[in-house]
């Protein structure tokens, strides 16, 4: 379960900024966020079957046909769950009458105000942060076991299956799950499991949820693979480096534990003094568009979004051009720059003082790439994960 304390902090502040009394959460990756437990019955519904409350006190509301079950399982025992008839109209009209209001909600509804969950999740708890490392470790593991083990005649479905059963032994779910083998790789950034056999290579792109933490990694096999795919996997290794690097000295601008001296960052430096200009996530973007052009793939960005904050959701925010989302720490950062046939991706802990790969066991082969050198960000190396080369035979 969660720090509620942490929670509390921020939520007192919260309702006495916006003038209300109560706010609710009935999306599952706020209900996770709340309590830390789940509120899923139907997943493919956007919300849940329970409403996590906070009026000073922390408060449940769930359907009859739900309550017992997350009353014993999913929630605290200090934590009062309130059962409503199924029946009986909608979770929201059941909170509006049980509710202390004024309050908020994080869907649309009638007679709520609207809360920006996203915003009040950011940055993580030093207890998120300690179970994010868990997930990231556990889910690159279960990755790249797998991974490990493939063939290039296996099918693309069949690899997505070994990888869901994989996590699922782990408690853990797969909201994205990707995987593509060489020629849809090659054509597509979005490649969802289908009958093609993997072939030259395959790329697997996989978003892990547990507890309503999202870690995405990338882990690319290769067989017998095309002249070009080595130079594109270094292009987008660099390019991640330098988004990165870009969000290092963003946060190295707005948390006090940084300050003109250096501290260290795997191996490199972060630098409060960088930039003047690097502050949000669309100064974020900027340097990586310009190391795209930098690279020699200068409309390569266009074809996919660059990934963004991460943390109760697979992205919190995606950087993109003019965006003023606040670059927080310590919070995950998921970077995932791809250049045709190519991607490069981990989910990252960036603090004031240091970054690390949370998607990482050390038995991954990598690369050491360098930065581009663009405007705001100095020039730093950083070990990249690398194609993995296994016998075609």
């Amino acid at each position: 379960m969660v720090d509620r304390s942490a929670r509390t902090a921020r939520l007192d502040d919260y309702l006495a900024a916006h003038d209300l009394d109560a706010v609710w959460f009935v999306r599952p990756n706020g209900f996770a966020w709340l309590l830390g437990g789940s509120n899923v019955v139907d997943r493919g519904a956007p919300v849940g079957a329970a409403a996590a409350g906070y009026d000073g006190e922390f408060r449940v509301i769930a359907s009859a046909d739900a309550a017992d079950r997350i009353r014993e399982e999913e929630v605290p025992d200090d934590v009062p769950v309130e059962s409503v008839p199924w029946h009986e109209g909608s979770l929201p009209a059941a909170i509006a009458d049980r509710s202390p209001m004024p309050a908020a909600l994080d869907v649309d509804a009638t007679g709520f105000e609207d809360v920006d969950a996203s915003r009040l999740r950011q940055p993580l708890t030093d207890d998120d942060v300690d179970r994010y490392r868990e997930l990231g470790r556990e889910a690159a593991a279960a990755v790249e076991t797998v991974c490990r083990q493939l063939e290039p005649t296996d099918p693309e479905y069949e690899v997505a299956a070994a990888i869901e059963i994989a996590l699922a032994a782990r408690d853990v779910s797969t909201p994205v799950l990707l995987v593509g083998g060489d020629d849809r790789a090659s054509r597509f950034r979005s490649p969802t499991p289908g009958d093609a056999e993997l072939g030259e290579y395959a790329i697997v792109s996989v978003t892990a949820e547990r507890g309503g933490l999202h870690a995405s990694l990338t882990r690319t096999v290769v067989f017998d693979p095309p002249a070009w795919l080595r130079d594109r996997h270094r292009a987008a290794a660099r390019i991640e480096a330098t988004a990165i690097a870009a969000t290092e000295v963003a946060v190295g601008r707005s948390e006090a534990a940084v300050d003109d001296s250096e501290a260290a960052v795997d191996g490199s430096a972060v630098t409060a003094g960088d930039s003047n200009r690097i502050t949000d996530a669309g100064d974020v973007f900027t340097a990586i568009r310009d190391a795209y052009d930098a690279v020699g793939h200068p409309d390569e960005w266009r074809a996919h979004h660059q990934g963004g904050a991460a943390g109760f959701d697979v992205r919190e925010w995606i950087a993109r051009p003019e965006a003023t989302d606040p670059v927080t720490a310590p919070m995950g950062y998921a970077w995932n720059p791809t250049v045709a046939g190519a991607r490069s991706e981990d989910t990252h802990l960036v603090a004031g003082d240091r970054t690390e790969i949370i998607t990482k066991t050390g038995r991954w082969p990598t690369l050491e790439v360098e930065s581009v050198d663009v405007d705001g960000v100095r020039q730093r190396q950083y070990d990249r994960h690398a194609p993995v080369v296994l016998s075609g035979e």
